[in-house]
């Protein structure tokens, strides 16, 4: 069992919240990186992510719950509505969902954020 690693998608590529949740001993990364352009597709990102081993976080829930169903082997996806999040409430809930869940809960699954808040 492993601990899941994260990726912050275009749209959740907060430098504060990567930084947050390192500082908590987390493997995160975000959009760009060495591995995925700042203009990459949301079909990219998903596959690039999960080549990587990691689950992606995103506030894009329409375009993503889509790709889900094109793409059903997948490292996890994690969705929110960024309208009802602020920075402290993502570090807190993204803190615990990475501290209380394996790698391997996350593999095709496609969940809320609102279930560690």
């Amino acid at each position: 069992m492993s601990k899941p690693r994260l990726h912050l998608d275009a749209d959740a590529s907060i430098k504060a919240l990567q930084a947050a949740l390192v500082a908590h001993g987390h493997d995160v990364t975000r959009t760009p990186n060495e591995w995925m352009a700042a203009d990459a597709s949301d079909e990219t990102l998903l596959l690039q992510a999960t080549a990587q081993g990691r689950c992606i976080f995103t506030f894009n829930v329409r375009d993503f719950v889509v790709l889900a169903q094109r793409y059903p082997r997948h490292g996890g996806i994690i969705l929110a509505a960024q309208a009802s999040w602020t920075l402290s409430d993502l570090i807190a809930a993204l803190d615990r969902l990475l501290a209380e869940t394996q790698a391997e809960d996350w593999i095709s699954q496609v969940r809320w954020l609102n279930k560690w808040r």
